[in-house]
C-alpha cells in the first residue's frame, strides 16, 4: 500500500493526560513505545481516507478511544502469563497492534476478512518494525476449523466492536486453548449481551468469570472449560444469520434452541 511509509515526524505526539491515565492503569511504557503508538495513529488516520476503518479522526480523542482502550487489555494479558494472543475482526489493528507495540514477548495473531483491512495491517506491521504479530486475511469461521494452525491454539483471544456477544462467542471461543481466555470488549449493553447468551456461552462450554469496568466500557472476560464441539464455528454467514441460542433463528445445524 503506497503512501503510508514517509519518516515518522513525531507530529502525533499523545495529550499529557493519556500519559498519566496509562500510568493509573499500570502500563508502563518502555523506550520508543509512545513514538510507534504515535505512528500507528498516524498510519490509521491516514489510510482511513482512503477508506473506513474508524469513525473518530480527531487525534487527541484517538489516543484515548483507541491506543488507551486497546492497552486496556494488558493487565489481564499480563495477569493470564499468555504468550499467545488472536485478535478477531482486527480491522484497522485495534486492539491488537498497540498491544502488540507494548507487550514484545507476547505473539498475536490478526485476523480479518476484508482484503483491504488486511493489507493496511500487513504494511503497518512492517512499517513500524513490529516482529510479534502476523496478519491472517480470511474469515473466523473458516479459520476456527483450522486444528493445524489455530482452533484452540491461543492463551488468550480478543475481540472489540466485532458483534453481539451470541456471535462474537462462535467467533472466539474455537480459537482459546481449554482454560484459555476470551477478552470481549463491550459497551453499556454488555449486562444485557451476557444474558442473551446463555445458551451460546453453554453450547460452547464456556462461562462468564468476570466484567472489567474501564474508562470507555467494559471487558467480558469469558473462559473456556472444555473443548468446542467440532460443529462449530458454522458455515460462514451462519453465526450472524442464525445467533447460537437467539430465538427466531432460522438455521438449527444440530442444537437445540
Amino acid at each position: 500500500m503506497t503512501g503510508l511509509t514517509p519518516p515518522y515526524d513525531g507530529s502525533m505526539a499523545p495529550p499529557a493526560e493519556f500519559l498519566n491515565r496509562a500510568r493509573a492503569m499500570g502500563i508502563a511504557f518502555d523506550a520508543g513505545d509512545v513514538d510507534r503508538l504515535g505512528r500507528f495513529l498516524e498510519l490509521l488516520l491516514a489510510a482511513n481516507e482512503r477508506f473506513n476503518l474508524t469513525a473518530i479522526t480527531d487525534p487527541e480523542q484517538a489516543w484515548t478511544r483507541h491506543i488507551l482502550d486497546s492497552l486496556s487489555l494488558v493487565p489481564l494479558i499480563v495477569a493470564a502469563e499468555a504468550r499467545t494472543v488472536m485478535d478477531v475482526g482486527s480491522g484497522g489493528g485495534l486492539p491488537g497492534i498497540p498491544l502488540a507495540i507494548v507487550l514484545p514477548e507476547v505473539r498475536f495473531t490478526l485476523l480479518e476478512a476484508t482484503g483491504k483491512k488486511a493489507r493496511f495491517l500487513h504494511e503497518t506491521i512492517a512499517t513500524i518494525g513490529l516482529s510479534n504479530a502476523i496478519v491472517v486475511n480470511d474469515r473466523a469461521e473458516t479459520v476456527g476449523q483450522d486444528h493445524q494452525q489455530h482452533r484452540e491454539h491461543y492463551d488468550i483471544v480478543i475481540a472489540r466492536a466485532v458483534g453481539r456477544l451470541s456471535v462474537l462467542l462462535e467467533f472466539t471461543v474455537p480459537f482459546a486453548k481449554v482454560e484459555g481466555l476470551v477478552l470481549a470488549m463491550k459497551g453499556e449493553q454488555a449486562e444485557s449481551e451476557i444474558a442473551e447468551a446463555k445458551q451460546a456461552l453453554h453450547l460452547l462450554h464456556a462461562h462468564v468469570i468476570d466484567r472489567r469496568p474501564t474508562e470507555t466500557g467494559v471487558i467480558v472476560i469469558v473462559e473456556k472449560q472444555r473443548k468446542t464441539p467440532r460443529i462449530y464455528p458454522r458455515a460462514p454467514g451462519d453465526p450472524k444469520r442464525a445467533p447460537l441460542g437467539v430465538k427466531n433463528s432460522r438455521i438449527r445445524g444440530g442444537r437445540p434452541d
